[in-house]
């Protein structure tokens, strides 16, 4: 569960991010012998400003961190990472894959997979996350699968509600898409590490954050829930959700220009399901045969 967020919770996590950047900036710079007048120097940085910088105290923009990476020969993607630093070993096979060719790394892929891949794949075949635009039926075929597999259902944004305290509106208008997307990686982490067995109801939107959804497919048999865009829109009034329509008058054309844009990134799911103009019933027997399907694969 994520725990409860506010503002006074923003300020500390940008308070322990900005001093996580300056360690990892002070150590790159120790280990590369470089003093920080040196640096200041290679970077065009001041080093006064580096020191502030160093001391988690300075705010520094992207174009001149972008400088400051550059001087120590590394990626700005390295230096910002929000995640803590993995174990030497992580690093070294990260730079031995970043020298490979397409070729090569797909060849490294299928070497890691043979090795490494049946444990991985035994423990994700026992999870099942349902993706797919809203209306598509994930919560309500995902509740009754749930039931017929005998293991909890999950909707990741109750969990990331709940660690909030407040509904998905309120989180948007209150902390901004950024937290909400953060809390979201976290509420799927959380699942992950305490169930083995479950069915996930993701966001719709999950797939627009690479990292977690590359999180999910790892970890989960994931399945498309596929709709037409009328379809989808009809589902969502029949709720009672009137919103697409008050909130645009294009709201159809949104519609289909989302799942145009997302079609590519739900294909990526292990199977698909198509629920348009068919019952609750059949729906429920097409996904636990392409889930059966797809875990036998």
């Amino acid at each position: 569960m994520v725990r409860n967020y506010n503002a006074s919770d923003a300020a500390e996590g940008e308070t322990q991010y900005l001093g996580r950047l300056g360690e990892r900036i002070r150590e790159a710079r120790s280990r590369r012998g470089m003093t920080r007048r040196s640096l200041a120097h290679e970077s065009g940085v001041s080093e006064r400003y580096l020191a502030q910088l160093e001391a988690g105290q300075g705010n520094i923009s992207i174009a001149l961190l972008r400088r400051v990476a550059r001087a120590m020969s590394m990626g700005l993607p390295e230096l910002v990472r929000d995640e803590p630093e993995g174990p030497p070993e992580l690093a070294l096979l990260m730079q031995t894959l970043a020298r490979l060719s397409p070729a090569e790394l797909d060849a490294a892929r299928h070497v890691l997979g043979e090795r490494f891949g049946a444990a991985l794949a035994r423990d994700r075949r026992q999870r099942v996350a349902l993706i797919g635009l809203r209306g598509a039926g994930k919560t309500t075929l995902g509740a009754l699968l749930a039931a017929q597999r005998g293991v909890p259902f999950i909707e990741l944004d109750r969990e990331v509600e709940r660690g909030f305290g407040t509904s998905l509106g309120e989180i948007f208008d209150l902390y901004g898409q950024a937290a909400y997307r953060r809390a979201e990686r976290q509420a799927l982490a959380n699942v992950v590490a305490q169930h083995d067995r479950a069915v996930i109801a993701a966001g719709g939107s999950i797939v627009a954050e690479p990292a977690t959804y590359e999180l999910l497919l790892s970890s989960c048999l994931t399945v498309w829930l596929r709709a037409a865009p009328e379809e989808h829109m009809a589902r969502v009034q029949a709720q009672g959700d009137l919103r697409p329509i008050a909130a645009s008058a294009g709201a159809m054309a949104d519609l289909h220009r989302i799942l145009a844009t997302r079609a590519p990134l739900y294909a990526r799911a292990d199977a698909t399901v198509d629920t348009a103009a068919i019952g609750i019933e059949e729906s429920l027997r097409r996904l636990a045969a392409a889930v059966e399907a797809a875990a036998r694969g």
